[in-house]
C-alpha cells in the first residue's frame, strides 16, 4: 500500500515477524521520547527478547506484523487476548513518525485482525496516537490506569469473533 504523496511517497506494508525484527523493535523501544510519549518502560535485552519470543510470538492467540516501509522495519503492530477483551497495540520507530506510516500500517492490519470490538490503550498525553485510532474508527470508551498513568480506553465497535 502507498501512502498518500502528500503526506510521504513511501512503500508501507504489514509481514510476518522475522527473529532479527526484534532488534530494530528493542531500539524504538528504548527511544527516549517514544517512552516519554507512550509513559511504557522498556525492559532490558534479555527481558525485552523473552517477552517478544514465549508471550507475543509464542502465544498462538496473538496477531503480530512488522511494519515495514521498503526494505526497513519500521515499527509492529499486535493484538493480544487479555481476559475476553482483544487489545491493539502497535509501536514504529521515530523517523516513520508524522509521515503517514501508522495510518498505512493500522489500515493494512485492520484488514487482517477483524475481531470486534477491539481494544486500545494509549497514554491520555499520546495526543497523535489517540488520534490515529480515532481515525479508523475506534471510539473512546472511558479510561484506564496503569500504576499513576491515566490511558484512554478505545474500542473499534462491531460484532464480537473471534
Amino acid at each position: 500500500m502507498s501512502v498518500d504523496p502528500g503526506i510521504d511517497s513511501v512503500d508501507v506494508r504489514i509481514r510476518e515477524v522475522l527473529d532479527s525484527d526484534l532488534e530494530a523493535f528493542l531500539a524504538y523501544e528504548h527511544d527516549p521520547e517514544a517512552v516519554r510519549r507512550s509513559r511504557f518502560t522498556p525492559r532490558p535485552r534479555d527481558a525485552f527478547m523473552k517477552h517478544w519470543r514465549t508471550s507475543v510470538l509464542g502465544d498462538e492467540t496473538c496477531l503480530v506484523r512488522t511494519v515495514t516501509v521498503g526494505d526497513e522495519v519500521a515499527g509492529s503492530v499486535v493484538s493480544w487476548w487479555d481476559g475476553d477483551r482483544r487489545f491493539l497495540g502497535y509501536w514504529l520507530g521515530r523517523p516513520y513518525w508524522g509521515r503517514g506510516v501508522g495510518t498505512a500500517a493500522l489500515a493494512l492490519f485492520l484488514d487482517t485482525e477483524r475481531t470486534r470490538p477491539l481494544y486500545a490503550d494509549p497514554f491520555h498525553a499520546n495526543t497523535a496516537s489517540v488520534r490515529l485510532l480515532e481515525h479508523h474508527g475506534f471510539q473512546r470508551a472511558g479510561t484506564l490506569h496503569h500504576g499513576e498513568d491515566e490511558h484512554v480506553l478505545l474500542v473499534l465497535p462491531g460484532q464480537p469473533g473471534r
